[in-house]
């Protein structure tokens, strides 16, 4: 009995410390978590000290708002700004446009007086010089008439260079000169034309020169 009583001690004995070693693994476990939860609280505390240290008084906060509001207000304005200056380039262009329009008219018109301009001068020289053909051929009745007197007097006048070429050249009564051929006896070297517009027939040396319009007709004297 005396030697059961050893063992039986030294049983209770490993089994108390085993149940002293497993209380105070729970404990070493538990203490950790409690640590980390603690060192978690700390973290969060600093998180939030430093938050508030961040937060922005209510009037910097309000004057971040107006300068916002401002901010905006400016950027619609050069918007605008920006649309108008646009309107007014293209309001601009088309103005150019308009005088550039005017300025090629106004041209033209220059360009038209200019001719009327040279086209009654022109006239006028055309007056002077039928008035000095009248006076000299002593041209008078309606402009008809004036026109046909001064085509007689061309067809005459190509009749005698006619004679006179035919004569220096001894041509036979049957040749047919060319309008080259009486130039040299002829005013200036230029053959005479119808006031009418009417065409010239010159013909042989022993037929009178006759003209297109009817009425133009030289007599055989």
């Amino acid at each position: 009995m005396k030697a059961i009583i050893p063992w039986l001690v030294v049983v209770l004995a490993l089994g108390a410390a085993g149940v002293l070693y497993q209380s105070n693994t729970a404990k070493s476990v538990e203490l950790a978590k409690l640590k980390s939860e603690v060192q978690e609280l700390q973290s969060l505390r600093s998180e939030n000290e430093a938050l508030k240290s961040q937060q922005v008084p209510a009037e910097e906060l309000a004057r971040l708002r107006k300068d916002n509001l401002d901010l905006l207000r400016l950027r619609n304005e050069i918007r605008q700004a920006r649309e108008e200056k646009n309107q007014l380039a293209k309001q601009n262009q088309s103005a150019l446009t308009e005088v550039q329009r005017a300025q090629a008219q106004a041209q033209a018109a220059q360009v038209q007086v200019q001719s009327l301009s040279t086209n009654l001068q022109a006239a006028q020289a055309l007056s002077a010089a039928q008035q000095a053909i009248a006076a000299r051929y002593g041209l008078t009745g309606t402009p008809e008439q004036q026109a046909a007197t001064l085509c007689l007097a061309h067809l005459r006048q190509l009749d005698g260079a006619k004679q006179q070429w035919a004569l220096e050249n001894k041509k036979a009564t049957d040749a047919i000169p060319a309008a080259l051929d009486l130039a040299p006896y002829l005013k200036d070297n230029i053959l005479p034309t119808c006031p009418s517009g009417g065409k010239y027939t010159l013909r042989s040396v022993n037929d009178l020169p006759t003209c297109s319009v009817a009425s133009h007709t030289l007599a055989q004297q």
